[in-house]
């Protein structure tokens, strides 16, 4: 079993361990959290150094902003990084609706305030499939965008895979709280054992950025239960709609994006491309952080 202590009162401190472990020297980045009220509902989000963001990054569904903090680090710009409604910091709605129309409806004010200069939007996975409805519903605020390892219909092609083909998405279906510290540790073997090519470090820090300790004393996920997955249909609607130059990255042990699937994004009717980064899974941010941030670096020098 790994341990697993009690985790740490700032949230930042893990970011040298992190960069760390990428072999990164540098400095580490200022980092602060921002919370903004939109319409009675707090969004959380990160920003990263002191300037306007160039990027916004949106996370996967189960997930928060930290999930970025190794590409953020690699690629060492002024980002933004927003918390989902229903995770991280962000509040939960009463519906339990976090499907990419609410979701973009809930951070396009965020975005407008705060980064206003906005080159490039990178959603993976739920993260992905908001900034398609973002692109086609708020144009401005989506000049181009990175679209990691998801079509509108991948959520019925993850429905359709084994839970050993999801990986760690899978892991969502699991128990929401936990009576210990023990049994978080247990968490992190499962994690590990579902992406034994990560670190146990690295996971361990996913954990600790994505619980928190409840009034009752029992821990519990910092995210909400989805009700149901996204329906495909508006979001191809949306995807044809958004003119944006989008980049589609596959990872290429993931079966969450199909060739099928990818020769009809690519017919979206704007300017698409589709890159695949071998080796990696759908958590292609926590797989291959420095090839994503290679590759967002790149499409940022064609903005």
């Amino acid at each position: 079993m790994s341990r697993y202590s009690e985790p740490v009162n700032d949230e930042f401190s893990l970011l040298r361990e992190t960069a760390d472990e990428l072999g990164l020297e540098i400095p580490v980045p200022t980092v602060r959290r921002i919370d903004t009220t939109v319409e009675g509902h707090q969004v959380s989000a990160l920003a990263w150094g002191a300037s306007s963001p160039r990027a916004v990054f949106l996370h996967v569904g189960g997930q928060n902003a930290h999930t970025w903090d190794s590409v953020l680090l690699t690629l060492g710009i002024p980002a933004l990084a927003i918390d989902l409604p229903g995770h991280g910091h962000s509040s939960w709605r009463a519906d339990s609706d976090y499907s990419p129309a609410p979701n973009a409806q809930a951070i396009t004010p965020v975005v407008e305030e705060l980064a206003p200069q906005v080159e490039l939007v990178v959603g993976m996975s739920l993260g992905g499939l908001t900034a398609i409805r973002l692109a086609a519903t708020v144009p401005n605020l989506v000049p181009r965008a990175v679209i990691v390892d998801v079509t509108p219909e991948s959520p019925n092609r993850a429905a359709e895979l084994e839970r050993q083909a999801r990986g760690t998405v899978a892991l969502i279906e699991g128990p929401h709280d936990f009576a210990d510290l023990a049994d978080l540790a247990e968490i992190i073997d499962l994690t590990h054992a579902a992406a034994p090519h990560r670190s146990l470090t690295s996971i361990r820090r996913g954990v600790i950025h994505n619980t928190r300790r409840r009034a009752d004393g029992r821990w519990e996920w910092r995210y909400d239960r989805l009700r149901e997955a996204p329906r495909a249909q508006p979001l191809w609607d949306d995807l044809r709609a958004a003119t944006a130059p989008m980049t589609l990255v596959r990872g290429g042990r993931s079966a969450f994006t199909s060739d099928e699937d990818v020769v009809r994004f690519r017919d979206r009717g704007a300017h698409t491309d589709v890159l695949t980064i071998d080796g990696a899974g759908h958590s292609v941010q926590s797989d291959a952080p420095r090839e994503l941030a290679s590759l967002i670096a790149h499409v940022l020098g064609q903005s």
